[in-house]
C-alpha cells in the first residue's frame, strides 16, 4: 500500500477574493424569539446551591470528564441576582425552605428549576416532618432528574432536555428524567 504524498504547491489556498470563496455569500434570516432562546440556552448561568449528596454529583458535572462549559455553563454563580437556572440538589428541610425560596425569588426573570435526586423530587427516603415531601411544594419545578444521588449523565441529560424545551418555546412545567436506572 503506497501512500499518497501531498506537495505544498498542490494545496489549494484562497486568496481572500470572492472567486475563491466556497460559500456564498448572503443573508442569514431568523426569528428574533428563536434568536433570544438560542442565546437564552447557550448561556445559562447556575445558582451555587447545594444542599445533600447530590451535590457532589452536581459538581461532577463541571469536571473535564462532562464537562458542562461546552454548553455556555461556564461557572457556578455564588449570587442569586446573577443566576437563571437553581439546582436544587437534595433533601430541603422544613428551615431551610424558606432560605431556598428567597433565593429563587431573587433570580432574575427568567429563570428555571432543576430538582436533582429523589429527595429534592419526592422526600427520599425522608419521610418525617422535618423534610420536605419533594421540592415542588415552594418552587414551580421545571425537571426533574430521578437517582440516590443521580449519576452526571443524568443531570447532563436533565439540563439538555430544559434546553430543548426553552429552545421550543415551552411553558414552564414538568419534565421528569428517568432512563438512567441505579446508581451503580
Amino acid at each position: 500500500m503506497d501512500a499518497q504524498i501531498i506537495k505544498p504547491s498542490n494545496i489549494p489556498v484562497a486568496t481572500g477574493d470572492a472567486a475563491s470563496k466556497t460559500g456564498q455569500p448572503g443573508v442569514v434570516f431568523a426569528k428574533i424569539d428563536d434568536v433570544v432562546r438560542w442565546a437564552r440556552t447557550s448561556s445559562m448561568w447556575p445558582l451555587l446551591f447545594g444542599l445533600a449528596c447530590c451535590a457532589i454529583e452536581m459538581m461532577a458535572v463541571y469536571m473535564p470528564r462532562f464537562d458542562l462549559s461546552r454548553f455556555g455553563m461556564e461557572v457556578y454563580r455564588a449570587s442569586p441576582r446573577q443566576a437563571d437556572l437553581m439546582f436544587v440538589a437534595g433533601r430541603v428541610s422544613r428551615k431551610m425552605a424558606p432560605v431556598v425560596r428567597q433565593l429563587y425569588d431573587q433570580m432574575l426573570e427568567p429563570k428555571w428549576v432543576i430538582a436533582m435526586g429523589d429527595c429534592a423530587a419526592c422526600g427520599g427516603i425522608y419521610n418525617n416532618y422535618a423534610i420536605l415531601q419533594g421540592v415542588d411544594e415552594i418552587l414551580p419545578v421545571d425537571v426533574y432528574v430521578a437517582g440516590c444521588p443521580p449519576r452526571p449523565e443524568a443531570l447532563m441529560d436533565g439540563i439538555l432536555k430544559l434546553h430543548a424545551k426553552i429552545k421550543n418555546g415551552e411553558p414552564k412545567g414538568q419534565i421528569r428524567i428517568t432512563d438512567f436506572g441505579l446508581r451503580g
